[in-house]
């Protein structure tokens, strides 16, 4: 692993950031370690299976919603609607998934829109009874760490990052095992992926389904942090910023990070400026659209070992001859075809 000192740099310096910020940073350090936790559950669909998905806050809000549900009405401890908040969104995105599987590009990504905004609207109308309608959902207890109740600002933070780092470990040893290869086939190209046996539907689904189990327990978190939940904390622009967070990373997990830093940490930085830090933030979306297309930190080749029984064709035999094995070496050069007319 190439990149293994910039992820210890990196948690070496995450560990000891609350040292040095202040109440206010903290917080912005935990809405990124969110956004970067929603993210990282987005690359999987979009960075590693290339699939446009621009509906993620629709997983969110569900994750969000049952945890909220299950603390207020059944007194659910929060650490116990986790698992429930992350199988709830994922059985969402499996029945909104199946139709829509076989869609590509644009298509897909115009649907996707049209998700989110219909789990939006349900909210607001209170479709179940149960969600409060536009008012939302109060209330909602802090979570507790046996027996020891986070409710501090750094606690979160360590709660949010440690979570964050679980999920670095887990999608990159998805990343290398058969089922991520199989989504890197699909991304390559979807129709010879299928052409060589992988069964793109299922490994399609199976991806949307991960990512909304990732992104539901991360509403669990969320909904434990603000105590209170709204129709409007899930809307439209949310699934535009975790969207554009891997798009702008390049599909790495190390991008990830990276750009969830800069794309909710700079216009914080730059909240003095607040008659121009928009157009500052553009520019500078825009140059790094021109001067790095591939995103901030792009993933390698992957790189395959060939077995060593597979024979390799020698740099001196002209193309189209078969590669000579090694028993053949033996037997000394082939003879020369023979030259005339046949009898």
């Amino acid at each position: 692993m190439k990149r293994m000192p910039l992820y210890i740099l990196m948690g070496a310096l995450l560990c000891g950031l609350p040292l040095v910020c202040n109440p206010y940073w903290l917080d912005v350090c935990v809405m990124i370690g969110l956004y970067a936790l929603l993210a990282l559950s987005l690359n999987v669909i979009l960075g590693q299976a290339g699939i446009f998905h621009m509906g993620h806050a629709a997983f969110y809000a569900v994750g969000a919603y049952v945890t909220a549900i299950l603390n207020t009405l059944c007194h659910w401890p929060i650490f116990w609607t986790m698992p429930l908040a992350g199988a709830a969104a994922a059985l969402f995105a499996l029945l909104v998934a199946r139709p829509i599987i076989h869609l590509r590009g644009d298509y897909l990504l115009i649907v996707t829109i049209g998700i989110v905004e219909i789990v939006r609207i349900a909210l607001i109308n209170d479709v179940f009874g149960l969600t409060g309608g536009s008012n939302g959902i109060f209330g909602i207890s802090r979570p507790r760490f046996f027996g020891y109740k986070i409710v501090k600002s750094v606690q979160f933070y360590y709660l949010v990052w440690g979570m964050v780092g679980v999920s670095l470990l887990l999608f990159y040893g998805l990343w290398r095992s058969r089922f991520g290869r199989a989504l890197n086939y699909i991304k390559e190209d979807d129709v010879a992926a299928e052409g060589c046996g992988v069964n793109v539907t299922r490994y399609k689904l199976l991806a949307f389904v991960l990512g909304a189990f990732w992104a539901g327990m991360a509403g669990t978190v969320y909904a434990a942090k603000m105590v209170t939940i709204a129709p409007e904390s899930f809307n439209f622009m949310e699934s535009v910023i975790i969207f554009a967070v891997v798009i702008l990373s390049g599909g790495s997990q190390l991008g990830v990070l990276v750009s969830a830093f800069l794309f909710i940490g700079l216009p914080e930085v730059l909240r003095e400026f607040s008659a121009a830090r928009m157009l500052i933030f553009g520019l500078a979306m825009m140059v790094m659209m021109i001067w790095r297309p591939q995103g901030l930190l792009p993933p390698g080749p992957r790189r395959y070992a060939v077995p060593p029984d597979i024979p390799v064709l020698p740099p001196d035999v002209p193309p189209g001859l078969p590669p000579r094995l090694p028993e053949d070496a033996a037997r000394g050069p082939e003879p020369a075809p023979a030259q005339g007319r046949p009898a």
